[in-house]
């Protein structure tokens, strides 16, 4: 297979030809494999590989609608026998998994030839993907930017066509976050809508969960039919979706409420782009016959943010004491970057109760901006404040921890609804006049992935991003 040809296909259409015989799952190995080694010096999205694993999985490949497509996992979450999950950090340096999780079996079920381990930032704390055991992950739009995170390793290797897709998490915008930054489409399903066993139940209070990032709509759709649904011994899960997800890629069958903010969700001005992009969606769907007016849920800004950095810190400090029963080390300033252990250090002092209230205050505020769905089928927001901010904007050698989780808190738009468990999507849907992506999320009712899909599916014709390639491509 010429590589030009691998590129013009999407992971569906690469498990197409698989399937037809046309070409061999050994030839999609080897020309990702071409495209990783010419392009991760650049991109450094690839921390750990496993390129013979992988040729040995080609000679029989497992038949599935991704049989014998070539994946990346994220070094967080997605244990892999014959890999390791170090979790972004020196903490779990030379740790190799000894199972697979969960997802990663639903993904070998669906035919997904596994290639190697993504870029990811320590512990996943930050909106950039820059750690000092990694080093950063670049954006190939321009490689002065950063790829956004935490799944930045991933975006970054999809985006320059490496592979169609990539697995990614998000437990404060991490998939959204490197899809609007890397130009790609990034949906956070409901929560509990894929399994994070045997390992886990539910992650920093159910505020986690796992999908792709992927350059297609049909390619997002399927990946989520593939791995979707709770696995025995979960403690609570999504909703039984009515029809399988890929059915929804027909588009939207109804005219919509929409509701669209021209403001975060503090209430700030968004740079000129973001508003330029979330005015030019919102008139799109206009014109598609929705029904479009401005609006957005008005919860009480300083009370989710206590509350979700009380979650949020917890589960670091947790990850970090645990350590040693994953094999990992003992933290400290010889494993852990200087913002990851004075933020450790501080949360280690939350008390249960103080955890707890936190739980409780985050369900009374989803309760209220549950309310405001029952009048709107959908939110249109900006993914991030502003364009992909340049390598180095966040500072992971400050013991500032504060100071940079705020610098967070200002440059994204995403975790409101992580822990609604609300789904949303982001979409690359702008381009700046630097040539850089925007995204435009999308927020859906709580178990309703299917009205995203199929207005993304919509939108993918109205406002098509196929065209769009990065400066490092192919």
């Amino acid at each position: 297979m010429e590589i030009a040809d691998y590129l013009a296909e999407d992971g569906i259409g690469l498990g197409g030809l698989v399937a037809k015989g046309e070409v061999s799952a050994g030839e999609l190995a080897e020309c990702a494999i071409a495209l990783v080694e010419k392009h991760n010096p650049a991109l450094n999205g690839v921390v750990m590989k496993a390129y013979d694993m992988a040729r040995k999985t080609a000679e029989s490949p497992v038949a599935g609608p991704f049989s014998g497509v070539p994946l990346l996992l994220k070094d967080i979450n997605a244990l892999c026998v014959g890999l390791g999950t170090r979790q972004g950090s020196r903490l779990f340096d030379g740790v190799m998994d000894d199972h697979d999780s969960e997802i990663t079996i639903r993904y070998k079920k669906a035919g997904f030839n596994i290639l190697a381990k993504t870029n990811a930032p320590e512990f996943g704390i930050l909106p950039t993907t820059e750690s000092l055991y990694h080093g950063p992950a670049r954006n190939p739009w321009n490689t002065n930017h950063s790829t956004g995170g935490s799944s930045g390793g991933s975006a970054a290797m999809v985006a320059a066509g490496c592979v169609p897709l990539g697995h990614a998490n998000d437990g404060g915008g991490s998939i959204r976050i490197p899809a609007a930054a890397c130009g790609l489409v990034g949906l956070k399903p409901t929560r509990a809508r894929v399994p994070l066993g045997p390992d886990l139940g539910d992650a920093l209070g159910g505020l986690v969960c796992d999908h792709v990032v992927t350059r297609t709509m049909r390619d997002c759709a399927h990946a989520l039919d593939a791995v979707a649904g709770p696995d025995v011994g979960d403690p609570y899960f999504a909703p039984a979706q009515a029809r399988p997800f890929a059915e929804a890629l027909e588009g939207v069958k109804r005219p919509l409420r929409v509701a669209f903010a021209t403001t975060d969700f503090l209430g700030n001005p968004l740079h000129a782009e973001c508003l330029e992009a979330v005015n030019k969606t919102a008139k799109t769907l206009e014109s598609l016959g929705h029904h479009v007016e401005e609006g957005v849920p008005a919860a009480p800004a300083d009370m989710v943010s206590h509350a979700f950095m009380t979650l949020w810190t917890a589960g670091m400090a947790a990850l970090a004491q645990g350590a040693p029963m994953q094999g990992g080390g003992i933290a400290g300033p010889d494993t852990l970057e200087p913002m990851t252990l004075a933020l450790v250090e501080h949360a280690s002092k939350t008390t249960a109760a103080e955890y707890v209230i936190a739980q409780v205050m985050l369900q009374r505020i989803s309760r209220f901006i549950a309310q405001f769905f029952e009048t709107v089928d959908v939110l249109v927001t900006t993914t991030l404040t502003r364009p992909p901010v340049e390598i180095g904007y966040f500072d992971v050698t400050s013991s500032d921890w504060q100071a940079e989780l705020n610098k967070a808190a200002e440059y994204v738009n995403t975790p409101v609804f992580n822990f609604t468990g609300q789904p949303a999507i982001s979409l690359p849907l702008h381009q700046s006049a630097d040539g850089l992506p925007v995204g435009v999320q999308i927020v859906g009712r709580f178990g309703d992935e299917d009205t995203l899909i199929a207005l993304g599916a919509d939108l993918e014709k109205a406002m098509p991003w196929a065209a769009r390639k990065p400066a490092i491509w192919g």
